[in-house]
This record gives C-alpha cells, structure tokens and sequence, in this order.
C-alpha cells in the first residue's frame, strides 16, 4: 500500500479555491485553479499570485561554526555571506553530482534553508550527519512557506508590511504580517519581482487569505508554476539536475565564487574544477522549437544528420515567450547559439534552435 499523501496547511483553502489537486513530491498540491494554467501564468507576469511553496523544506543551522562547517558541504560561499542575505547554491556528493538545490539565509546567529520536497528528508541526514558536535541543525516542521509573485507583489505586500517594499533582492527580513511572526525574503521561481513568506502553520491560511484579499492577488498552482520557471530557464530538481549532473554542466557555475574555486573544499570539487577548467562533458542549453507543438521530457535531441546528441529535461509551451520551449543536455559540440537541431517526438522529428536563456527577461527587483 503506498504512504497517504500530506497535506499543506492551505490544503482546505485550496479546496475553497477550486483547486484541482495531484500527488506531488508526497503531498496533496493544486495543479491549477479554476482559471486554468494559462490564465493564472499571465497573471502573474501582469499582477500577481499566491503560490503554496509549503511542502519545500525549512531549517535552520544553529552553532558558532555553523556557515565554517555547511561551507564543506556546498560550493557556494557561506562564510561570507552578510546579515539578511540570501545564496543559491548546490548540496553535492563527491562525483560533483547535485544531491539538492537550495537557498541558504544568514539569519542572525544562524542559517535558514530552504530545501526542494521531495529531497529535504536525503538533505537533512546528509547535512546532519557532516556537522560535527557545535553545529544542530533544526527542522521548521511547523512552518509553511508561501509565495506572492508578480509585478505587483512589491505594492500588495507592501500596503501590509511596510519595510517589505524597500527591500533587496535576495535579501531576508523578520517582519509582522497580519499579526503574525513571519521571515520575509525577496525571492522567488518565477523570474518576477516576487516574496516567499515564511509563516507559522497555524497562521498560514488567515495570511493567505490576507493577500488574496488584495484585489491584484490571485491563486495560481504547480501547473503555472512549473511554466513559468521554464520560461525563467530555472532548473527543476530531479529534471533538469540530480546526483548525476555537476553545477558546471548545469550552467550554474555562476553560483560558485573566485574563492570557493581557488580553495576547494567541498565534496566533489576535484571534478567540478575540472570542468570548469578544461570543460564539461556536455551543457544545458535552451531550445527554442519552430512551432507550437512542445518536446517534453524525455524527447531525444539529435543533430543535422540524426544522431542522438543529448535529451530534454525540461518543456512545454511558453505562454509569455510566444513558442514551445525547452531545456536539455547536448555534447559540447552544439551548445552555440544559433545551433540547429531535431527534437523527436512521436517518432517525428520537430526542428530547434539553440538560444539563449531566459526564454523571457527576469524582472527581479534591482537597487
């Protein structure tokens, strides 16, 4: 018998809502409301959603040599990360794979994670078990995590929370909303101007229903979700990277600092140094296909003369960019913009073009 799906502490507002819900990395989730997919993607690149991010993981790293001991475990720069700023970067095993993606805060005296669903349990044993005895790290079970995205998420959230409009991209505050003790970071999956608000459980819904309240506010689900971070050129966890693909291959490389490079240090570094050295083995790139009719995950991708070169990870139509898009993994013979090749779908052969990513500008929110 398979384990009973968990449900978010929004799970009952979902249903209010008219939320059509799937099984997703263990959880009970909306897929799409009312609406529809479409609608619901378009507006949040015109207003703004509400998205329930509550299944992602949330912890935080108690302990003096806290940033000193998790630097080990990662290849982005922890120790020098300032007060209330954020960093993306990578758990990684000793081939150089992607054991999870994360952001990491520094909160105070502490470190604040954020984890992808259907890793956070491998991540807390794999980080709990390399900390040493000064360090702790503690599970934030009873918090759920929302998301408010869009061009108008700076003017909704901050008629409610004033110091939540001033603030930098990628930065964290701790602030009030709605009566409630939340962590604000100005984040996001979207490539919008966006928050992710951490709640307690038990507030979670009246916050919810607070920004909903706001007349440019709508819900949107894991459908939206999904197809605007294609159109973000933003990975998915166990898609676009897992255990088998190193950062440099991924394209995330921009995450590893001067430092973390010249010094190593982290499970792994032999192999990505090298790749970023003398190169990787093959590279994610963006695809743009000549019509409508998406490649989904899977669809093998071949050269001029049909010869299987690499596979897509990620695709779909992107409402906003105009055109089926997708994302994949090539040699590196045909990584150059501009590269001509075959997507097979259904045993035919639709034509793509490399291009660059995002498919659609970021509109993060810039100083």
């Amino acid at each position: 018998m398979s384990e009973a799906l968990q449900r978010t502490p929004l799970y009952d507002l979902h249903l209010e809502l008219g939320a059509k819900m799937v099984p997703f990395s263990g959880y009970e989730m909306p897929v799409q409301y009312e609406t529809g997919i479409l609608a619901e993607h378009q507006y949040a690149r015109e207003g703004a959603v509400l998205f329930d991010v509550s299944h992602m993981g949330q912890a935080e790293l108690h302990g003096a040599d806290a940033a000193a001991r998790f630097e080990t475990l990662v290849p982005g720069d922890i120790t020098g990360l300032g007060q209330g700023r954020i960093r993306y970067t990578q758990l990684t095993n000793d081939a150089g794979g992607i054991i999870d993606d994360l952001m990491v805060t520094r909160r105070g005296d502490q470190l604040f994670l954020v984890v992808n669903a259907g890793q956070k349990e491998i991540d807390y044993r794999h980080i709990g078990s390399s900390l040493g005895e000064n360090v702790h790290l503690t599970t934030l079970d009873t918090r759920a995590l929302i998301a408010l995205q869009g061009p108008m998420a700076a003017d909704v959230l901050g008629a409610l929370c004033v110091q939540a409009k001033a603030m930098a991209f990628m930065t964290m505050i701790d602030a009030e909303l709605g009566g409630a003790d939340c962590f604000i970071s100005r984040s996001g999956y979207t490539g919008e101007d966006g928050f992710e608000i951490s709640v307690p459980a038990d507030e979670a819904a009246s916050i919810a229903r607070l920004l909903l309240g706001a007349d440019r506010v709508r819900p949107a689900g894991l459908g939206a979700r999904d197809s605007l971070r294609l159109e973000a050129g933003l990975c998915l966890y166990g898609h676009d990277i897992d255990e088998a693909t190193s950062p440099v291959e991924a394209g995330l490389a921009w995450s590893i600092s001067k430092r973390r490079r010249e010094e190593g240090g982290f499970p792994g570094a032999g192999v990505i140094m090298d790749q970023l050295q003398n190169g990787a083995p093959r590279k994610r790139v963006g695809l743009r296909l000549a019509g409508r009719a998406p490649a989904r995950e899977g669809a093998v991708i071949v050269d001029q003369d049909d010869q299987q070169i690499g596979a897509v990870t990620s695709g779909g139509f992107g409402p906003a960019a105009g055109v089926a898009i997708a994302m994949g993994y090539v040699n590196p013979d045909h990584v150059g913009l501009g590269e001509q090749l075959g997507l097979i779908v259904r045993g035919k052969r639709l034509e793509a073009e490399v291009v660059k990513m995002p498919f659609v500008a970021h509109r993060y929110f810039k100083n």
